[in-house]
């Protein structure tokens, strides 16, 4: 039975088996025999869909069938790095966060007299429980440092630009959400990093002025950690994990009516540089995902310290303040920021304006593809690749500074960091983009 699917004015043109539903077929643009086909398409489509349902097959069906030949016909920049394979990466160590989580769920008790009693006995005794709270652990761990590079990448490359600011936007919310969600599955075993990490972030809401009291409290349950903590943070972490799913759905949607950028530019989102993206980047994915995989199971199975704090396997003692409260690694650049500054308030405006500030990098980079594609900086292209490695730079030292509580030289370099990273974004960015659309008109 003859089929046709279309996109960005691309045919593909085949013939489906009237059996196993599968379809054999060409690329063809523009040429005049398929155009001449596209004029019979609703007859042909009508007819298809007449004989489907006498065949027993539902609408639902044939609009899954639908979905899918047009997400793998979806056109994609052929040159494309190993950069892009990362959001791949991150849908597969999301769904082995999901499975392992829920599973987990079935034995954890949200109580600050039983949950740490409750996390071991799911190591001790549930069945294959220490593999499953292993995969949960170490998935944090990749998934955060895969989304860090997602990130990186969209700055590298101005994945942010226009059209896409609704990619890069629904992309920095979704980036929130995670952060969100892991900190509240680090208060869930209970242990003394647990617990005193819920009690500085609670200290640290209770800075904010007028309001900061009432929303310690509602953040807490009380004036100190306890049973009722636990309860919203095991809430907050349980619903956020589907409401991430459905924004990564809402990321996908938004990028497949934008269109993917290109390590070359506007150059490379040419039509005829494009390639679909089953089979081309469909085997770069699974490659891609197979490489974590080993990576994954070696860090889980030989290098378990580089995910796990000893001290997190301690109760939580109220009474016993550890030496050293740090957060998780991915979370130090921004407790980094939140230390170096003397005032707790202004000291919490930093640490959260240093994500709040990537939801307004489309705005505060006001070029275009093409305006970077023309300007030549006259001669200086190595500056913006030397201000994101400063960026990156700065980002690594403010977590050395964190991990170093801060202290001795460590102050001043956690300052100096958090001044070089925003002023990548409101000093470099700004001034970047004026500076390319003046020479291109020049």
């Amino acid at each position: 039975m003859p089929f046709i699917v279309k996109h960005d004015n691309t045919v593909l043109y085949g013939v489906l088996d009237a059996v196993s539903g599968r379809g054999e077929g060409e690329w063809m643009a523009d040429t005049p025999a398929c155009q001449q086909h596209a004029q019979s398409v609703p007859e042909t489509v009508a007819g298809a869909g007449r004989d489907s349902n006498v065949q027993g097959h539902t609408v639902p069906a044939q609009t899954a069938r639908a979905f899918v030949r047009d997400y793998m016909a979806f056109l994609l920049p052929r040159d494309l790095n190993v950069l892009w394979t990362i959001g791949a990466m991150l849908v597969a160590v999301l769904a082995l966060m999901l499975l392992s989580g829920l599973t987990l769920a079935l034995t954890y008790t949200p109580d600050a007299t039983l949950a740490f009693s409750s996390v071991e006995t799911l190591d001790r005794r549930v069945p294959f429980g220490w593999l499953l709270r292993s995969l949960h652990m170490t998935g944090a761990t990749f998934f955060m440092a895969a989304l860090y590079l997602h990130v990186f990448r969209g700055l590298c490359y101005g994945s942010y630009r226009a059209p896409r600011q609704g990619v890069w936007s629904v992309g920095t919310v979704l980036l929130i959400l995670v952060m969100v969600t892991a900190f509240a599955g680090y208060v869930l075993p209970w242990g003394q990093m647990s617990y005193w990490g819920a009690d500085v972030a609670g200290k640290a809401v209770g800075a904010i002025p007028l309001v900061g009291n009432l929303l310690e409290r509602v953040f807490l349950g009380g004036d100190a950690p306890g049973t009722a903590t636990l309860h919203r943070m095991f809430v907050l972490h349980f619903t956020l994990a589907f409401t991430i799913v459905g924004m990564v759905m809402l990321h996908v949607a938004v990028l497949h009516a934008r269109g993917s950028t290109s390590p070359s530019g506007a150059a490379g989102q040419e039509r005829a540089r494009m390639l679909p993206f089953h089979p081309y980047f469909t085997v770069k994915d699974c490659l891609g995902v197979v490489v974590l995989a080993i990576l994954f199971t070696l860090v889980m199975c030989f290098w378990p310290g580089l995910v796990t704090e000893a001290a997190n396997y301690r109760p939580a003692n109220p009474l016993h303040t550890p030496a050293d409260i740090e957060p998780e690694w991915y979370f130090l650049p921004f407790y980094g920021m939140l230390q170096a500054v003397p005032s707790k308030f202004f000291g919490l405006l930093v640490s959260g304006g240093a994500v709040a500030i990537l939801l307004f990098v489309p705005w505060l980079d006001r070029g275009t593809p093409a305006t970077f594609a023309a300007g030549r900086w006259g001669g200086l292209k190595w500056l913006p690749r030397l201000a994101l490695a400063g960026l990156v730079g700065a980002f690594v030292v403010a977590g050395l500074a964190g991990r170093h509580h801060v202290q001795g030289g460590w102050l001043l370099a956690g300052r100096v960091a958090t001044l070089g990273y925003y002023l990548y974004f409101l000093g470099f960015l700004p001034f970047y983009s004026r500076f390319a659309r003046k020479e291109v008109r020049s």
